[in-house]
């Protein structure tokens, strides 16, 4: 019997580093509030760096403090620089409400964000900037 028949669940698990932006707390019609952030990964050569944008819902207590703690550096305008774990991204499509693009179609990236290895905060190690304040 092969092993992918007996899986109970499969994951699609990413790593990279990217810019944290948007982070906002979702008040659903039911449940319970969540964390969700943008992150602009960063793929290709550095000579000419492409993003891929993705929203991720945060998952877990330690990500969730950590995205906390940068969400005021992230509010001032701060360039905060990560490096994410993700889990499940997928794809979904949605309608241009308003804009030039009003009515067409357009794709997002969606994604559960995991674990943050480091932050840099303008250049500074989020870590250096914690012992100064």
């Amino acid at each position: 019997m092969s092993v992918i028949a007996n899986a109970k669940q499969f994951a699609l698990l990413t790593t990279g580093i990217g810019y944290l932006s948007r982070v906002r707390e979702i008040e659903p019609n039911e449940g319970l509030p969540f964390l969700v952030v943008t992150i602009s990964a960063l793929r290709g050569w550095d000579e000419e760096v492409r993003y891929t944008y993705m929203d991720c819902r945060v998952s877990g207590r330690s990500c969730h403090a950590y995205v906390t703690s940068l969400a005021p550096y992230v509010e001032a305008g701060d360039k905060v620089l990560i490096r994410f774990r993700t889990h499940d991204m997928f794809a979904e499509s949605f309608t241009y409400r308003q804009g030039p693009k009003q009515g067409k179609v357009g794709v997002t990236v969606k994604a559960k964000l995991i674990g943050i290895e480091w932050a840099r905060v303008n250049g500074v190690a989020y870590s250096e900037l914690e012992e100064t304040a």
